[in-house]
């Protein structure tokens, strides 16, 4: 539906290369949802809390990086995304540390 040339910065050259970083993009996707889903305790945990909370920072981090690399982006189209990927930064942090002030309360 959206042409490769104007998403993942305009690397990509080929179906094929779009093919593959989807499916990465997908897979990694479904493993912030599985972590997600364990920190809300809507499945078993088969991952310690504090491994959920570490994978979770290193979400913030790539959605951090992924903002910068949105506003520095040379289309109107990836620029766009830039509030997304914010967004997504800042719910995070306060599911991260939403805990924290339980704590404190």
């Amino acid at each position: 539906m959206i042409p490769y040339e104007i998403t993942w910065g305009g690397r990509l050259k080929s179906d094929i290369e779009m093919y593959v970083f989807e499916t990465i993009s997908i897979l990694i996707n479904l493993l912030l949802f599985s972590i997600l889903l364990i920190k809300g305790r809507y499945v078993k945990e088969y991952l310690s809390m504090k491994v959920v909370d570490i994978i979770l920072w290193i979400f913030i981090i790539l959605f951090g990086l992924n903002t910068i690399g949105n506003i520095l982006a040379e289309t109107i189209f990836e620029k766009f995304f830039t509030l997304l990927t914010l967004a997504f930064a800042m719910l995070l942090w306060i599911i991260l540390n939403k805990d924290k002030n339980r704590a404190h309360n």
